[in-house]
């Protein structure tokens, strides 16, 4: 793009967004140039980022085709959804089953306008601006309230947003205030930036230092280890194959081998995303907010 279009009302164009950068990766059209810069900067450090971002996508496909045709779950709260895209949560559930309904929710202004927009005609889905740090507001969100039904199995997705969050910002208590509101029988999948750790220097070296440009440019980007993400999912029961790289959860049959370098960390979505597991019983009391359950 040589030119940008005009921005929606409110939108700040000379900051960057992860969202718009993302959106970049995956071919989108919905970013601007200072997007770019932060994107083509990061490329020069991790150059598989767009291929990465396409993988992410995939991931996403098979985790909500499990969720409908396998688990019986027809009804979703996407939390950090980012810009609307090909492939979208409520198309994937709605062509397994038409009565599918999703929440999307992002803190980013300009995924709220081009969201609304989109799914002005669907019905099945709607999408609210609101930020995963403050998980009651979230929760008692009218169109969430009014499009979920919390009396029955929810599919809560957390792609790539707990990385956004600081250690000092607590995200494990996020994340359990936001799967202590599920029904019994739900099911929760998470993708995470990963640190490999000890277990491979080098990776490790690199995933902080793409830490740092990322931190430099966007803001907010934490590269976790295995250990660390996987206490997100404490008490839930992880479903097979666990915690594993995008490609090989759950692959289609006929999916391309995956790239030799697939566990180096950068800018992808999520290096190593949690698997999908079931959530235990708990319930949201709307009177009360979140209250959490013995784990």
């Amino acid at each position: 793009m040589t030119r940008d279009k005009a921005a929606p009302p409110g939108i700040d164009v000379t900051v960057p967004s992860v969202a718009r950068v993302y959106d970049y990766f995956l071919g989108g059209k919905d970013n601007f140039e200072v997007d770019r810069k932060v994107a083509e900067h990061a490329l020069r450090i991790t150059p598989d980022g767009p291929a990465a971002g396409q993988a992410n996508r995939a991931f996403l496909r098979r985790v909500i085709r499990y969720l409908v045709t396998e688990a019986g779950i027809d009804q979703f709260l996407d939390i950090g959804s980012g810009l609307p895209t090909q492939g979208n949560v409520h198309e994937v559930a709605i062509e397994h089953n038409p009565a599918a309904r999703v929440v999307y929710v992002d803190n980013d202004p300009i995924v709220l306008a081009h969201g609304r927009a989109l799914l002005a005609a669907e019905g099945t889905a709607t999408v609210i601006q609101a930020d995963i740090r403050e998980p009651e507001e979230i929760l008692n969100d009218p169109d969430v309230r009014r499009f979920l039904d919390f009396d029955r199995p929810i599919g809560l997705l957390l792609f790539a947003i707990l990385h956004h969050i600081g250690d000092d910002e607590d995200p494990r208590s996020v994340a359990a205030a936001l799967i202590d509101a599920l029904p019994s029988g739900s099911y929760v999948a998470i993708s995470h930036f990963r640190d490999p750790g000890e277990r491979d220097p080098e990776g490790s070296r690199k995933a902080r230092e793409v830490e740092r440009v990322f931190n430099e440019s966007l803001g907010t980007g934490r590269w976790r280890t295995d250990e660390e993400i996987l206490a997100f999912a404490d008490g839930l029961t992880p479903l097979e194959p666990g915690l594993v790289p995008l490609a090989e959860w759950r692959p289609d049959p006929d999916a391309p081998a995956p790239a030799a370098d697939r566990h180096l960390p950068h800018l992808r979505r999520a290096a190593r995303p949690q698997a999908v597991g079931t959530a235990s019983p708990r319930r949201y009391d709307p009177k009360r907010g979140c209250r959490s359950a013995p784990r």
